[in-house]
C-alpha cells in the first residue's frame, strides 16, 4: 500500500524564483501589470497537482514579524535588499491563486516557512506519509529523512531534483542528513547574514565534521587542532553556535493543523476563472479547465505551454548565491 502524499510548498521562495526568472523579459497583462511571479508559480503549482498526484498540499509563507532568530541576532537577514513592488504586489495575488485552488496558505506571525514545513514534515514522517518539500533553499537537507525529501525545481532547463538521505549526504559530504546544520554553523550562510567561523569553507567543514561528528564535538576538542585554523575556532567558538543556531529548522511550532488536514480538496472553479481571466493567463486556464478556456487578451502567458519555471535558478543575486552554494557544496 502506497503513502500518501503530502507536498509542502516554500511559497515566498517560489515567488521570488518565479519573478526573476523573467526579469529581463517580464509577463505583463494587456493592462501592464507584471504577471511574472503569478503566472510562474502557478504554473509550477498546476504541474505538482497534474504529474506528481499529491493527496495532501500546502503553501507555506513568512510574515514581516520579527522571528526568534531576529531577536537573538538582529542582523539575521539584515543585509537583504527590499523587495521590489512588483514582486510584492504579486504576494496577494499568489495568494488568491492558492485559496482557489482551495490550498490552506500557512503563515505564522514570528515563524519562517521554514519552520512551518519542518514541523510538518516531522509531524507527517511520524504520520506515515510520503513529504516532499518543494523549494530550491539548500537549508532543508537537514530535514531529509527516510520518508521526506528535498523537491528542487531544475537549474537552467534541467529535470526536478530529488533529494533523500544519500543524495543529500552525497551533496554535503557527510553521514548524516542532520549534519548540515554542523555545516552551516562553520561555514554560515551569506544570504541569511549568518557567520559561520570565518575562513571555514565547505570542504574544511566536510573533515571537520568526518572528524568529530557535529560541531559540538569539534569545539570540544580543539586541542587536536593545530596553527591558525585551531585559533579561529576558539576564538569564533560563540559565533559558531550561534550560527548553529540560526540554521536549525524549528520543527515545534504551534500549528492549528496537521498533514491529514491537508487533504487536496475540490478547486473554485469560479473564482479560479475570474483570476486567469484578470491575469489573461490562457495557456495555464487550458491546461486547468480544457482548451474551450479562453482569458481575452492572452498577454499574460508565454507562448506556448511548455514553459517550465525550472528552466532557470535565478531569483535574486542573493538567491542565486544561496543556489550555487548548494551546487558548490
Amino acid at each position: 500500500m502506497s503513502l500518501p502524499k503530502l507536498y509542502l510548498l516554500d511559497g515566498m521562495a517560489l515567488v521570488y524564483r518565479a519573478h526573476f526568472v523573467f526579469i529581463n523579459n517580464p509577463i505583463r497583462n494587456s493592462k501592464g501589470t507584471n504577471t511574472s511571479a503569478a503566472y510562474g508559480f502557478t504554473n509550477t503549482l498546476i504541474d505538482l497537482l497534474t504529474n506528481r498526484n499529491p493527496s495532501h498540499l500546502a503553501v507555506a509563507f513568512d510574515t514581516s514579524a520579527p522571528t526568534d532568530r531576529h531577536k537573538i541576532f538582529p542582523e539575521y537577514k539584515a543585509q537583504r535588499e527590499e523587495m521590489p513592488e512588483e514582486l510584492s504586489d504579486a504576494i496577494p495575488v499568489v495568494k488568491d491563486i492558492i485559496r482557489a485552488f482551495n490550498i490552506p496558505v500557512l503563515e505564522i506571525d514570528g515563524y519562517e516557512a521554514d519552520d512551518i514545513i519542518g514541523t510538518l514534515a516531522r509531524q507527517a514522517e511520524r504520520e506515515g506519509f510520503e513529504t516532499f518539500m518543494v523549494t530550491p533553499d539548500k537549508d532543508f537537507g537537514q530535514l531529509v529523512d527516510a520518508h521526506t525529501f528535498m523537491y528542487r525545481p531544475g537549474r537552467k532547463g534541467g529535470e526536478v531534483e530529488i533529494l533523500g538521505v544519500p543524495e543529500v549526504c552525497e551533496k554535503w559530504g557527510i553521514e548524516r542528513p542532520e549534519q548540515v546544520i554542523d555545516c552551516l554553523g562553520m561555514i554560515g550562510d551569506s544570504v541569511d547574514n549568518i557567520p559561520g567561523i570565518p575562513g571555514i569553507g565547505p570542504k574544511t567543514a566536510q573533515k571537520l565534521i568526518s572528524q568529530f561528528g557535529s560541531l559540538e564535538g569539534l569545539l570540544e576538542n580543539t586541542e587536536q587542532l593545530k596553527g591558525k585554523q585551531k585559533e579561529k575556532i576558539e576564538q569564533n567558538a560563540d559565533q559558531a553556535r550561534l550560527s548553529k543556531n540560526l540554521a536549525t529548522i524549528n520543527t515545534s511550532v504551534p500549528l492549528d493543523v496537521a498533514p491529514g488536514d491537508l487533504k487536496i480538496p475540490k478547486k473554485d472553479d469560479d473564482k479560479l476563472k475570474e483570476l486567469f481571466t484578470e491575469l489573461e493567463f490562457n495557456s495555464l486556464g487550458k491546461r486547468v479547465f480544457g482548451k474551450d478556456f479562453h482569458a481575452g487578451h492572452g498577454g499574460g502567458s508565454p507562448k506556448g505551454d511548455s514553459f517550465a519555471l525550472e528552466s532557470e535558478s535565478t531569483t535574486s543575486v542573493a538567491n542565486k548565491k544561496k543556489s550555487e552554494t548548494l551546487e558548490n557544496t
